[in-house]
C-alpha cells in the first residue's frame, strides 16, 4: 500500500517541472518576439534551464518506479 502512495506522490511532483518548462518556453516566446536579435543567447539559456528542469521530472518518475 505504502509503494501505491508514493507513486501517486511522484506523479503529482512530476507536474511542476511540466508547468516550469510552459512557463519557460512560453516567456522565451514573447521575448524572442520582442527581441529577436537576442534569440540565440535565449534559446541556449532556454535550452540549459530546460535540461535543469527535465532532470527534476525525471527524478519524479524514477523515485516513482523505484517504489
Amino acid at each position: 500500500m505504502e509503494g501505491n502512495i508514493a507513486t501517486i506522490g511522484y506523479g503529482l511532483a512530476t507536474l511542476g517541472p511540466g508547468v516550469g518548462l510552459g512557463l519557460m518556453i512560453g516567456q522565451t516566446q514573447a521575448a524572442t518576439a520582442r527581441q529577436p536579435e537576442v534569440a540565440g543567447r535565449l534559446f541556449t539559456n532556454m535550452m540549459i534551464g530546460a535540461a535543469l528542469i527535465e532532470v527534476l521530472g525525471l527524478l519524479g518518475l524514477v523515485a516513482g518506479l523505484m517504489f
